[in-house]
């Protein structure tokens, strides 16, 4: 059956599967994900043994539900007004023509959201033929074709994704879960684009994204997002054979006045999340959803609400349980609110979006919805009533906030915190010092230096666990074998080192010291063989002399590599 003749619902289903498939948090299948699976199962139901009918009702009433509705076609006029760059973009542009005239042929921008990477890529974009987008939701595309409409409308514009196949057009912007399908790829030869743009690029390391980073050859490859590390570590910067042409974090942005500036209330969270399960890469949603569905809960919430919000909230919740409970009872004080999820009936994503930004809505709770590439800027305060996993995600969701807007002075923060996993890391992220000023500093690094024109306000119980945590972090050593165990895992076997450095946390210089080498780490984590062993224990200074010794005379590569031979 050919592309054309497939029925849309298949197309859905199966763009829906492949972003289930590639998600950050679905692990690989191999015997070491598997063993880690049994263990979990067999404790957690030694435990809890009424779970398993309770987890069979609840997967059977959620394979109930609908599908969110599909994305409509935009008919907005578009503005005849001619869009000038501004100065953060320009900055950028000049950066990334010298990239260019020093012969790169790839490059990644880190700008921080809300200083218009989709209007900067589509400025760039004018030097070049024929264009492809990449997006993994559906709402940037159609967003980055609106802006790149407006600044080149003489072109054509198209969207290949599962609902449209408008591939001839001269600009493309493309679901990467239909480009990561081949016989999709396959419709395009490798150098039909001049300039292929991968938006949010700290997810390029996946291999959907790779597949189709392989696939095709352009003049020029530009990478754009706001926050490159990725969660599991793997090297984004060396897709772009490491060239940064610029870089503008938001903390930086406040300070030059191109974003809002911000007050940061931090709320105390007498949650004690050490004895919430932890798998993998968050905490267990039933067990965590059994604290936040408590009224006494929802009122330190809704206190802090009060007491903190400027005009229009977005508040960032766990789970689409967590939106629901709070929206009924944000409600219940009158609140004009809206819980935002893909299972909402009573309006449009749109229609939300409308009434959030006029005024007729006070606070929309979401789950994930806001992330990436929604822009409301008249939003002016943010609501955490949730844990923070990722610091990707945090430093995406903060962005949502500081857009500038006219009448908008600051945005307000308010973030619960208690003892969940990287509250006292977070914070780094709003602090104008570098690591190495603030290493070292136990008692200082709790409160964060932020611009002149910014605030953190928080309650003395913060400040207290935030100066606990820190103290309590995992020792040096366990902290380096836990990094190593998650690429183990995602390999389904002892990684290479050079597979460490580029897929571990942890950076791989930090084996070396601690352990002398990286055979050295291995032996203490006793997974040599006995053989293997006794090699380590004969030859560990020879060992630990390769890996230390500098690579500063031509003969030594050489040597070492007929030494391997």
């Amino acid at each position: 059956m050919n592309a054309e003749a497939e029925p849309y619902t298949f197309q859905s289903a199966l763009d829906k599967f492949m972003q289930s498939f590639y998600h950050e948090t679905t692990l690989p299948v191999n015997p070491d994900s598997i063993e880690l699976y049994e263990e979990e199962y067999r404790k957690y139901h030694q435990k809890n043994p009424e779970m398993i009918q309770r987890i069979t009702e609840m997967e059977e009433a959620e394979f109930g539900t609908g599908l969110p509705e599909d994305k409509e076609e935009e008919t907005a006029e578009l503005s005849l007004v001619p869009i000038q760059p501004r100065l953060a973009q320009l900055d950028t542009l000049e950066a990334l023509h010298g990239t260019m005239e020093e012969q790169y042929d790839k490059a990644m921008v880190v700008m921080a959201t809300g200083l218009g990477k989709t209007y900067l890529a589509g400025f760039f974009a004018q030097r070049f033929q024929r264009v492809l987008f990449v997006a993994h939701r559906e709402e940037i595309l159609f967003q980055a074709k609106k802006s790149f409409q407006r600044i080149m409308p003489e072109r054509s514009h198209g969207i290949y994704n599962g609902q449209y196949k408008d591939g001839a057009a001269d600009c493309v912007y493309a679901s990467i879960f239909t480009l990561s399908m081949q016989k999709h790829r396959d419709e395009f030869a490798m150098d039909a684009f001049d300039l292929i743009v991968v938006d949010e690029f700290h997810h390029a390391a996946a291999k959907t994204y790779m597949s189709v980073i392989e696939h095709f050859q352009p003049k020029f490859l530009l990478g754009i997002t706001a926050t490159p590390d990725r969660l599991d570590g793997k090297d984004v910067y060396a897709l772009c054979d490491g060239n940064v042409a610029y870089q503008m974090h938001f903390i930086e942005a406040i300070r030059r006045g191109w974003l809002a500036p911000f007050q940061y209330y931090g709320v105390f969270d007498d949650t004690d999340y050490s004895q919430i399960r932890w798998i993998g890469t968050k905490y267990d949603e039933e067990q965590l959803m059994a604290v936040q569905l408590q009224e006494e809960h929802v009122e330190t919430i809704y206190a802090a609400w009060r007491r903190h919000k400027q005009t229009r909230t977005i508040g960032f919740c766990s789970s689409i349980r967590q939106a629901d409970y709070l929206a009924a009872y944000f409600r219940s004080q009158g609140v004009k609110v809206l819980s935002l999820h893909s299972r909402t009936s009573e309006m449009s994503r749109e229609e939300a979006i409308r009434q959030l930004d006029t005024g007729e809505l006070e606070i929309v709770l979401t789950v994930d919805l806001f992330n990436e590439g929604t822009d409301i800027p008249r939003v002016d305060t943010l609501l955490f009533v949730r844990p923070t996993e990722s610091l990707t995600v945090f430093t995406q969701q903060v962005g949502r906030g500081l857009r500038l807007a006219e009448g908008k002075s600051h945005c307000v923060i308010i973030d619960l915190i208690g003892n969940y996993r990287n509250a006292d890391v977070k914070l780094s992220l709003l602090d104008v010092r570098g690591d190495e000023e603030r290493s070292g500093k136990v008692m200082d690094s709790a409160v964060p230096e932020v611009p002149d024109n910014c605030g953190v306000h928080l309650e003395t119980r913060v400040v207290n666990l935030l100066q606990e945590l820190s103290r309590k972090r995992l020792p040096r050593r366990e902290k380096l074998h836990q990094d190593f165990l998650s690429v183990k895992r995602e390999l389904g076997r002892i990684p290479t080192y050079l597979e460490l450095h580029l897929m571990g946390r942890s950076k791989s210089i930090g084996y070396r010291n601690e352990f002398g080498s990286y055979v050295g780490f291995l032996y203490w984590a006793e997974l040599l063989s006995p053989a293997e062993g006794e090699v380590y224990v004969r030859h560990e200074a020879w060992l630990r002399d390769v890996e230390k010794t500098l690579m500063n005379k031509s003969y030594k590569m050489i040597v070492l590599l007929y030494m391997l031979e």
